[in-house]
């Protein structure tokens, strides 16, 4: 009788450690980085719609990123909002937004973030995201909890929907901003606000802090979600999808656990996770 194939063994706490060490000390230098050597001509281009932009911050940023971690880890994979996209030979693979919110770092609004995560044999195990207008750093590890600058921090403990306030973000394809405006209509009724930070990344340690009590958005990357969403979770949020998926681009809905079955009952219905 065949023996079944033995799950993958846990990532090894010195392993964690390292790459926890590691995120930090990239994200807060490419943070340091985008304050202090911001360009006065960003240099504006667009990627899948006009009001997709990137900026020459976004890519130096990300260069950055893998330079800083390519020095502590070589072997190691990257997947990035920019194009880094290599394979490794270790098991584990940085997901990098270099920028979240990139809007809001054009227009020098508060709100964007480094976001640095790391998967090991495809299990998301090291989050990272460095709000630097903040002051903020948020981080979690796999199975040890969330922290904002080093201290731990806990999902929203709110019951009520209706008392609940609730971000959201909208994509850029204007068809798919038409249908999330006519969802966020049917929502704004149901709870006490909506908020609009501009940057997945920002909404989710939110989630993870209690700021707000949850939030929802369809057309996530891997990389708005990866480090994001692992915060959120290791502070107690539920982070899923509808109807027992997973979070993915389809539909990513957090919030604590108070709400999110409310939350989620509310979106299902109005089909959220369709354009």
């Amino acid at each position: 009788m065949p023996v079944p194939d033995s799950p993958p063994d846990s990532p090894s706490e010195s392993l964690l450690d390292s790459l926890l060490e590691v995120a930090l000390l990239a994200a807060a230098e490419t943070g340091r980085m985008l304050v202090n050597d911001r360009v006065a001509d960003l240099g504006v281009g667009t990627k899948s719609t006009p009001t997709d932009v990137v900026t020459v911050m976004d890519t130096r940023a990300e260069r950055l990123l893998v330079e800083l971690i390519t020095s502590a880890r070589p072997d190691d994979a990257f997947l990035g909002e920019e194009g880094a996209d290599s394979a490794g030979t270790t098991g584990v693979r940085w997901v990098l937004d270099p920028i979240d919110g990139t809007v809001n770092y054009l227009y020098d609004l508060p709100g964007w973030a480094v976001s640095v995560a790391a998967e090991v044999d495809g299990v998301m195990s090291v989050g990272v995201v460095v709000v630097p207008s903040a002051g903020e750093t948020f981080a979690a590890v796999l199975g040890r909890g969330a922290t904002r600058n080093g201290r731990p921090i806990r999902a929203s403990g709110q019951v009520e929907l209706a008392q609940a306030l609730v971000a959201t973000g909208f994509g850029y394809d204007s068809e798919r901003r038409n249908r999330q405006g006519q969802i966020v209509a049917q929502v704004l009724p149901r709870v006490r606000d909506i908020r609009r930070y501009g940057a997945a990344s920002v909404d989710l340690c939110a989630v993870a802090c209690g700021r707000v009590d949850g939030y929802y958005e369809r057309g996530l990357a891997p990389w708005d979600l990866a480090a994001g969403g692992l915060i959120a979770a290791e502070a107690g949020a539920t982070v899923a999808g509808l109807h027992g998926r997973a979070a993915s681009g389809d539909l990513v809905v957090a919030a604590g656990p108070g709400v999110f079955a409310q939350l989620h009952d509310l979106l299902a219905p109005l089909r959220a996770d369709r354009d």
